[in-house]
């Protein structure tokens, strides 16, 4: 297989007292049988469609998602940007990812949703599988047997899933496991290993704590001693942590994440880019366009021009 990874200031509001720009779209998922509404923690579903289909952009911040695509070809529009893709590959959709799929053939899909807190549970047993969720990917299988290997991994994932017989959660969590493993095998990209099981699992918790954080205050501008000091952890721990679980460091999770705003708020809002500087905590819309060409290679007028011209198909 083959991948494609795809400051507070004195004097200002506080960021909750600022204007939001346009939201995405948050979904949830639609289970078919109402009594299970609040008790899913894995879901699979099979789709086959003629012609051209298409969702417009989203975020599920409630659940992670793969989409194996069997048959068909189309573009993913991923935080404004359009990637093409052609079965059979598997579509990796983190949590809070904006997204959309425009199919131009038929195709044949599977789609397995996983809630999140099951998902860190998952995640917790390998390094690599939160490293693996860092960002949306798109992982082409090469081989023939890569694809069938993985429709029969999600068949009998949807087979535990839903029979619920004796033992299926045990089941269905070996199942996600070993599929998993697959993708992460396939993105071809280096593993980092833990010295231990313990330790491995302490990372990845401080690590998603980390990120919880992030959530909650990347508009604050708050150093990375504030985020141990809540933490209650060195700063040397906190480095420690979010290398060995994601591979980047606390202030490059940081970064990433304000970068994801800024984005969202080029492509989905019509608010000016000082605004958006404003809105993300920066004084200085200058400071701002030089973060953003850092980090993204383009400046924020050129990155919305760019976006704005690409087609509109889903994510």
């Amino acid at each position: 297989m083959t991948h494609l990874a795809l400051a507070k200031h004195p004097g200002l509001p506080q960021p909750e007292d600022r204007g939001a720009p346009a939201t995405v779209p948050k979904v949830r998922l639609y289970v078919e049988r109402p009594e299970q509404q609040d008790k899913w923690f894995v879901n699979v579903g099979h789709v086959t469609d003629r012609g051209r289909w298409r969702t417009e952009p989203h975020a599920h911040p409630g659940y992670g998602q793969i989409i194996f695509i069997r048959i068909g070809r189309g573009l993913m529009n991923l935080e404004g940007r359009s990637v093409p893709f052609e079965g059979p590959c598997a579509l990796l959709l983190p949590t809070d990812c904006v997204h959309g799929l425009d199919y131009d053939s038929d195709v044949d899909k599977w789609v397995i949703t996983v809630e999140v807190s099951y998902l860190s549970q998952v995640n917790a047993k390998l390094p690599e599988f939160t490293q693996l969720w860092n960002f949306p990917r798109i992982i082409a299988m090469d081989q023939e047997a890569e694809a069938a290997e993985m429709q029969a991994l999600i068949a009998k994932l949807d087979h535990e899933a839903k029979t619920r017989g004796v033992g299926h959660v045990v089941a269905t969590e070996a199942v996600l496991t070993e599929l998993l493993l697959a993708l992460v095998r396939g993105t071809g990209a280096e593993l980092v290993e833990a010295d231990t099981e313990g330790a491995t699992r302490t990372a990845t918790r401080l690590a998603e704590r980390f990120r919880d954080l992030i959530d909650q205050h990347y508009r604050e501008n708050l150093r990375l001693q504030h985020y141990a000091s809540v933490m209650a952890v060195s700063e040397n721990q906190l480095r420690a942590a979010c290398v060995a679980a994601t591979g980047l460091s606390p202030n490059k999770l940081i970064h990433a994440r304000i970068i994801t705003e800024a984005k969202r708020s080029l492509i989905f809002s019509d608010m000016t880019i000082e605004q958006i500087a404003y809105w993300l905590g920066f004084s200085d819309t200058a400071y701002f366009t030089r973060f953003f060409r850092k980090e993204v290679g383009q400046s924020p007028s050129q990155f919305r021009a760019a976006a704005r011209a690409q087609p509109h198909g889903g994510r």
